[in-house]
């Protein structure tokens, strides 16, 4: 627990820490966003707002688990895997991050490209876990127990993948990302604490401390925003983490605000194309809000109080599975 509370204040300081300089270095160079025609009116004055601070988001969490890992002997390979995809994904969106960058757009990578890349790097921990672990393909719900066999690496691909792009979906106001992303963390931190997995425990104690240091300069008004190099990352990272913690299930939960925004934009693309009517004014689902009259500050605080609702409720869940009442 010790060791879980020093990597969640390590991660917060080395992220404040690196913030500073890295975004002066992106206003003198004028690396800013690109806002699409078809987000809100209001999102116009976002223009230019520097962006690829998922760079020092990732340092810090990387340097502060890294720090911790090795003061806890915890260095294990799982650590090493989930520190590995971590900075495959940060590679991948920030090249996402720098085509639009540099084509002075919001086109980066293709779909297909991206989703390559994001299956790629998704099938590291997934091999490894299913080539150690001989309980590897048993997918758990409390009491209850299914050996999914084959289908599972892809069952685990699926999650990681969804859990990245879902993530990326929710980063679109200022704030929302890391204000929703630090209790999912934080539950993850918890969760794995409990099930004795430190390794997995320090990492995402590291990031909901990172994502909380972030949160000084990427609450509204922004100073930086984590781009894809940090919504891609962190969203991969925290299904890497549920794989490798073997609590998939509770993924639902922890993640239920990033589930929530990606069926919105499901839920509105089949709707649109079978009906030719919308059932959200805008997605994803957080510019609903926006467009019923709520403010951007009241939709980041209401998310943020759903995700942290939900993150508790996961806790509580694994609880009552261990003690056998579920």
């Amino acid at each position: 627990m010790i060791m879980t509370a020093i990597a969640f204040l390590l991660g917060m300081v080395l992220c404040m820490l690196f913030g500073v300089p890295y975004i002066d270095m992106l206003k003198k160079k004028m690396i800013g966003q690109y806002i699409k025609d078809v987000a809100p009116e209001n999102h116009a004055k976002k223009q230019g707002t520097p962006t690829t601070g998922g760079v020092f988001i990732i340092a810090a969490i990387i340097m502060a688990s890294v720090i911790v890992l090795l003061l806890a002997q915890k260095m294990t390979t799982i650590a090493l895997i989930t520190i590995l995809a971590l900075a495959f994904y940060t590679f991948a969106g920030f090249q996402d991050d720098y085509i639009k960058i540099k084509g002075k757009g919001n086109d980066g990578l293709t779909a297909r490209g991206k989703l390559f890349r994001q299956i790629a790097i998704a099938l590291l921990p997934t091999l490894y876990l299913v080539m150690t672990n001989p309980d590897a393909c048993i997918f758990s719900v409390g009491n209850f127990n299914i050996d999914l066999k084959w289908v599972y690496p892809l069952f685990a691909v699926f999650i990681i993948t969804g859990s990245s792009n879902a993530y990326n979906l929710t980063d679109g106001l200022d704030g929302l990302a890391a204000g929703c992303g630090v209790p999912a963390f934080v539950a993850c931190s918890l969760i794995s604490l409990a099930m004795g997995e430190i390794e997995i425990a320090i990492i995402s104690a590291a990031v909901a401390g990172a994502l909380l240091g972030f949160l000084k300069f990427n609450k509204p008004k922004a100073e930086v925003f984590m781009g894809d190099t940090g919504s891609l990352a962190i969203g991969g990272l925290l299904g890497t983490l549920a794989v490798l913690g073997k609590f998939e299930f509770l993924l639902i939960f922890i993640g239920g605000v990033f589930v929530m925004e990606t069926l919105s934009v499901i839920i509105q693309v089949i709707s649109f194309k079978t009906t030719g009517n919308r059932v959200f004014k805008m997605a994803p689902i957080h510019h609903h809000f926006e467009l019923l009259g709520w403010n951007e500050k009241k939709v980041v605080i209401v998310f943020s109080l759903v995700s942290l609702l939900l993150s508790v409720v996961a806790v509580v869940l694994f609880e009552l599975f261990v003690r056998g009442i579920l």
